[in-house]
Order: C-alpha cells, then sequence, then structure tokens
C-alpha cells in the first residue's frame, strides 16, 4: 500500500525570513490526519534568508535530523556544540531530557535549504548528544547510503529508534531497490528531481509511505534525483 503526500498538499508557513512547507502537522499548521508515519514525526523543508534563523529554544525527546540541501546553517547547542552543517552533511541531536539550540544562515548573502526531521525516540529521558558527518557524492551516488541508524553502522550516525535512514544520488534513469522484511514500513522523501517509487511518479517536495510492500523500487526520471528513504519498525 502507497501513500502519498504531494508538496502542494503540505502546510506552509510565510515568516519572511522563513519559508517552510511541513509534511507532517507542525507548529500553527495542524491536520489530524497528518501526524507523522510510524516513528517519523516530522519533515519540515525550511528556506532560511540570508542573515535569519531560529533564536534559542528548547527540545526534549525527539531524535532531530537536519541534512542541508544547499548554502550553510549554523548551529549552537546548550551542550556546547558549535558547528556549521553543509551539503553532504547530516545532523543528529538527541534532544532527550532537554536540550536547547540555535540554528541560523551562516550567510548574510546567500540561502540556505534545508530539511528538519523529527522521530520519535524509543526511549524518554536520555541524555541529549550530538553527530555530524559528511556523507560524499561518490558514497550517495547510485545507491542507497546509510545515513542513520540505531547502532551507527557502516558509518551511519547513531539514532536512539528501530529506524535507518539511506540518502541517495540518482542519475537519470538509473535504479535502485530497498528491500523490507516482514512488518517494516517505508517512507520516501523526493528532495530534488523526479522519481518513480513502485510506479508512482513523485516530484521535488513530494513524499510517500510504504506498508505492506515487499520492496521499495526507486528509479529516476530524466533529470538526476536527490532523495531520502526511512525504514521503520
Amino acid at each position: 500500500m502507497l501513500t502519498v503526500r504531494r508538496a502542494h498538499d503540505r502546510g506552509h508557513a510565510d515568516h519572511g525570513w522563513l519559508q517552510t512547507h511541513h509534511t507532517f502537522s507542525f507548529a500553527s499548521y495542524w491536520d489530524p490526519d497528518q501526524m507523522g508515519f510510524r516513528a517519523l514525526r516530522v519533515i519540515n523543508e525550511d528556506v532560511v534568508a540570508p542573515g535569519g534563523g531560529f533564536p534559542t529554544h528548547p527540545h526534549r525527546d525527539m531524535e532531530i535530523l537536519t541534512y542541508v540541501v544547499s548554502g550553510a546553517l549554523e548551529h549552537a547547542d546548550s551542550m556546547g556544540t558549535g558547528s556549521v552543517i553543509r551539503p553532504g552533511e547530516l545532523q543528529r541531536m538527541s534532544a532527550g531530557s532537554g536540550v536547547t539550540h540555535s540554528e541560523y544562515n551562516h550567510s548574510q548573502t546567500e540561502p540556505v535549504h534545508l530539511l528538519q526531521i523529527w522521530i520519535l525516540p524509543a526511549e524518554k529521558g536520555l541524555d541529549p548528544g550530538y553527530e555530524q558527518k559528511a556523507f560524499s557524492e561518490e558514497c550517495r551516488r547510485n545507491c542507497l547510503a546509510p545515513v542513520a541508524s540505531p547502532r551507527g553502522d557502516d558509518g551511519a550516525l547513531t539514532i536512539h529508534q528501530d529506524a535507518r535512514v539511506y540518502a541517495s544520488s540518482l542519475d537519470p534513469g538509473q535504479r535502485v531497490e530497498h528491500d523490507l522484511l516482514e512488518g517494516r514500513h517505508a517512507w520516501i522523501q523526493v528532495v530534488r528531481g523526479q522519481l518513480n517509487v513502485n510506479g508512482e511518479r513523485l516530484s521535488a517536495g513530494d513524499g510517500v509511505g510504504l506498508s505492506e510492500e515487499a520492496k521499495a523500487s526507486l528509479e529516476a526520471g530524466a533529470e538526476e534525483v536527490e532523495l531520502l528513504l526511512f525504514d521503520l519498525a
């Protein structure tokens, strides 16, 4: 079974310095039919204007992944972490028992385009934690590269949930497949380009949930496509 979520159906907010689209309910956007998919709770596509950003604010009991599409995002938190996240890098912040952080566009001249992803943790009250790693375009080219997993195997970041996240950049016409074990589900989010998923055509900003499917068959259209795949319990 495929559950398609089109880009134009997402929630949207224009804050001037921030253009944001919400795949699932978030902040002032509320839809009881769009509360996430399995443990995947939030996918926000944000474009932050030069010099703009999110001032210091709190989080708790959430696994937060930040995936930068273009530009650079500056991060600081109460754990003492200070970093800049660029395309090809993934950040994982485990909010756990409580953390505060800020995120700002690192540039005064160019916007930053990113995906903010929240995954519900398997346990509450964990110690806060932070990781950031670069995943080269070569390692993501025409394959599904593991970028987050429960044990951090194969060089992936470690997340506190039975979920695995893969990133991929497919050349035009290229195809990859991901087997889904019994009882597993998948969410595929198209970052850019066009993608066929089990025969369903998707465009940038679209997402699709797969349940009771043996595999996810992913085929790029006539242009390069960038995507994330979430394998979920």
